[in-house]
Parts: structure tokens; sequence; C-alpha cells
């Protein structure tokens, strides 16, 4: 008899560096205002339904959390409204879709026949 055990490597999550800095950005920006509400670690936890190890995670810009994490912490937070927020305007994405949009074009104008006159009598 012959056992295989498959084994999951947690590989890292590539970030571009500028990516990355953003990450951390949100991460503290969240534990700021976790902070100014004075809700502890665990009473986030507990509220949000995950682990402590996982909202330090989210906390210190770590890619590999589930954006569902994320939301749950804006919720317990009071800034789930924040979520709408996120590529509500998007000029590039707008501003090419204007440019594969059609062209209307004119019929060229018809030119009038040799000796008529444009009404005149």
């Amino acid at each position: 008899m012959q056992v295989t055990i498959i084994v999951m490597t947690s590989r890292a999550t590539p970030l571009y560096p500028a990516s990355a800095k953003e990450m951390e950005a949100l991460g503290q920006r969240l534990r700021d205002a976790r902070l100014r509400r004075r809700f502890s670690m665990e009473t986030v936890c507990a509220r949000a339904n995950l682990s402590r190890p996982t909202l330090y995670k989210i906390e210190t810009g770590d890619p590999s959390v589930a954006i569902g994490f994320y939301v749950q912490v804006l919720r317990v937070l009071g800034l789930l409204a924040d979520l709408s927020l996120i590529a509500k305007e998007d000029a590039l994405g707008r501003r090419l879709q204007d440019e594969s949009l059609p062209q209307r074009r004119r019929a060229p104008r018809k030119k009038a026949p040799a000796g008529a006159s444009d009404g005149e009598a």
C-alpha cells in the first residue's frame, strides 16, 4: 500500500513595490481607525469573526489575506461605505471606451444641379 501526501506550501503573493506600499498604508489606516474607536484587537476579531493573526496581517498590509476579511473589518469599524469608492471614477477606462465608440459620419452633401439657384426667382 502506497500513501501519497500532498503538502500545500504557501507562496508569497508577488506585488509591485507601489502596490505593496498601498497595502501597508491601507493596513495602517485600518489600524488607526480601530484605535480611534478604542477597539481592541480581540473586540474586532470577535465582531468580524476572524482570528487575531488574520487581523494582524490585515493591519500590516499582508496581500495574502482574502478581501472578504477586509470587508468584515470595514463593517465592524463602520467604514463599509468607503468600499463603494474603490474604482468609482475610472477616467482611463472611460476614455478607452469613448475611443472605441463608432464615430458618426455624415453623408457628403449633394451638389446642386448646374443652372439651379438657391430658391431665388
